[in-house]
């Protein structure tokens, strides 16, 4: 199923502090940022797909994405 962030380019970066993991997800285009923090032990994935669609939520509350 594809859907509006389908075309879009994101980057992560997650930065550990003691056992916290903080990631920020950037929309390319726009340079619009999410952030989120999660335990350190929930894995990679887990934690930039949280963060990935807190990303969508801020697009399409900023009206980017409908």
């Amino acid at each position: 199923m594809s859907g509006p962030m389908d075309r879009r380019e994101v980057i992560f970066e997650i930065s550990y502090i003691g056992n916290i993991a903080r990631v920020a997800a950037v929309d390319v285009a726009t340079g619009i940022e999410a952030v989120m923090q999660g335990p350190r032990n929930a894995g990679e994935a887990v934690l930039k797909n949280q963060a990935f669609l807190k990303l969508k939520y801020v697009l399409q509350k900023e009206g980017i994405l409908v």
